[in-house]
């Protein structure tokens, strides 16, 4: 079992916490992603299991054994690091077994193993070349088989697309994810864009300020958010959060006099709706008005206006409104996130009202 356990796991250095009780499993053959933003601790969460950070607190497990005081080599971990770390006077096929002659195997199974490998990964035509003679998308190709080749059952990747262009992220997204299902491997991956965690991940780690702020599927982070940080940092464009007060006849819109959209009070409170769930309509709606649009070209984000507060809109296709053109905005009770206006968690049991045509 190539399980991985953090058992309150901890890193300090002097006055700073960059890493605050942490507790997490990747089950065997699992591909978990560590998201956050820049700063959050998820590349010292990850080089805490690979042993390259001393960790000050807690302890980490692999395949059930305590490693937390064993060195890297001892781990039976490959990792796949941002900026490749090629060897630029080796070509591609001397970089890939490098590791495997440094263990010492023989010439046949280094042989052997770089065969299997260069066909799983696309690059049998290029072993001969020096990696100044390939494209950014190859040399990450060459980065992944090194870690493949080494045969361990753990593989930690930090952030090792962010150097490709959009295009060339989303084929080694694919290559990535269909590579760590057919051979079965535990993979954490370490990254701030939160696409490549909802289309690869079969469980998020989402950290904020060296804690977790939530963990769960990609479906569970963006459908019931925990919180007003990962309601507004998963989506694209984020969830919209918008300020309430009290109403005559329930919560209402901060800045309007409108229609109430939660029963009850209001004030203290924020709701929370996905762009895609809002729609604009013709019939009983929230009045706002229309600020600018962004054409997509299947579909086309708009910024309204509401009460002094932005909301955006994800409409299909094209849309012809004019900056300061008054607008309705509708969207069903079964897409209202209710949360906390101080401490931003999730609030339940809390009624939303039809805003609908």
């Amino acid at each position: 079992m190539s399980e991985i356990v953090l058992d309150h796991v901890s890193k300090v250095w002097g006055e700073t916490v960059a890493v605050d009780s942490v507790s997490l499993t990747a089950a065997s053959g699992e591909l978990l992603v560590l998201l956050g933003p820049s700063g959050c601790g998820k590349s010292t969460t990850l080089r805490m299991i690979a042993g390259l950070e001393e960790v000050s607190a807690g302890r980490v497990l692999i395949e059930g054994q305590d490693v937390t005081r064993l060195p890297p080599a001892r781990r039976r971990v490959s990792m796949v690091f941002q900026s490749y770390a090629l060897f630029p006077h080796l070509d591609v096929a001397e970089n890939i077994v490098f590791g495997l002659k440094v263990r010492k195997l023989s010439r046949a199974e280094r042989t052997a193993r770089l065969a299997r490998v260069a066909e799983l990964v696309g690059l049998g035509d290029l072993l001969h070349r020096r990696p100044a003679q390939l494209s950014g998308g190859q040399r990450q190709r060459v980065a992944l088989a090194r870690a493949i080749v080494a045969e361990n059952p753990i593989c930690l990747m930090d952030e090792p697309l962010s150097n490709l262009d959009a295009k060339l992220r989303h084929d080694m997204r694919v290559e990535i994810r269909a590579l760590q299902q057919r051979l079965g491997m535990t993979v954490v991956y370490v990254t701030h864009d939160q696409t490549e965690a909802m289309s690869m991940a079969d469980q998020v780690i989402l950290m904020r300020d060296g804690k977790i702020v939530q963990a769960g599927r990609p479906e569970d982070l963006y459908d019931r958010p925990a919180t007003t940080f990962v309601a507004g940092f998963v989506g694209t464009p984020p969830m919209n959060l918008i300020d309430l007060v009290d109403g005559p006849g329930g919560a209402i819109v901060a800045g309007t006099a409108g229609r109430p959209v939660l029963q009850g009070p209001g004030r203290g409170l924020r709701i929370g709706i996905r762009p895609e769930h809002l729609r604009l309509t013709d019939g009983p709606g929230i009045e706002g008005e229309f600020v600018s649009a962004d054409y997509l070209g299947a579909d086309t984000i708009v910024t309204a206006r509401v009460g002094g507060q932005s909301v955006l809109l994800r409409v299909p296709g094209r849309i012809g409104l004019a900056t300061g053109q008054p607008v309705r905005i509708a969207w069903s009770p079964e897409n209202v996130h209710v949360f906390d206006g101080t401490s931003g968690r999730r609030v339940e049991d809390v009624r939303a009202v039809p805003v609908a045509a």
